[in-house]
């Protein structure tokens, strides 16, 4: 049974993930100011389903980082921090009903519904305006958003980018999918 099916790592693959998650945060320290990596780790030990998530996460090219924590619900929160919309989420659009309404050239999947299927949320526009606080991110990509039902109901979805030292906010159709699109996540621990 692969970890896709069982999502859970095995002993091994779960000290291969954490080892990348305490170098990333380590190397990383601007984008969780006052967060103990021995905190993190208590409630990734304890949650392997969460873990699970993450690697995904990591295994698509996000490089997911912790960048807040919630004192109310006492979660770390982690985001997809690499530097261009991760490299395997792209090409997709930008939910299953899109996905379905494209009768020829159908991509892979949706971003929705790849979020879902990896456990992981996608984005909002506020949440993605946050990242941009902590570096230089989709500077040559654009990241898929979640969309208000209103739009979404009119046949639209939303993305973002950073261009100029600007984050923009664009629309497009939900079905349409390109190369230099994808989506960002975020995981609450």
């Amino acid at each position: 049974m692969t970890n896709k099916m069982r999502k859970e790592l095995s002993i091994p693959e779960q000290q291969e993930l954490l080892n990348k998650l305490k170098t990333r945060f380590e190397k990383n320290r601007n984008r969780h100011k006052n967060i103990e990596w021995a905190n993190v780790q208590a409630k990734l030990d304890v949650n392997p389903e969460k873990c699970w998530s993450l690697n995904e996460m990591e295994r698509t090219g996000g490089e997911p980082d912790v960048v807040g924590y919630d004192k109310k619900t006492d979660e770390y929160i982690f985001y997809d921090c690499s530097a261009e919309s991760p490299k395997g989420r792209r090409s997709f659009c930008y939910d299953e009903d899109s996905l379905k309404s494209r009768k020829e050239n159908k991509p892979e999947n949706s971003a929705l519904g790849a979020a879902t299927a990896m456990g992981i949320e996608i984005l909002t526009e506020a949440q993605y305006r946050e990242l941009q606080l902590l570096g230089n991110f989709d500077t040559k990509t654009s990241s898929w958003v979640l969309t208000p039902l209103d739009i979404r109901k009119l046949g639209g979805a939303v993305f973002c980018d950073c261009r100029y030292g600007t984050v923009f906010y664009y629309h497009n159709g939900a079905e349409s999918y390109y190369a230099g699109r994808g989506f960002r996540g975020s995981l609450r621990l």
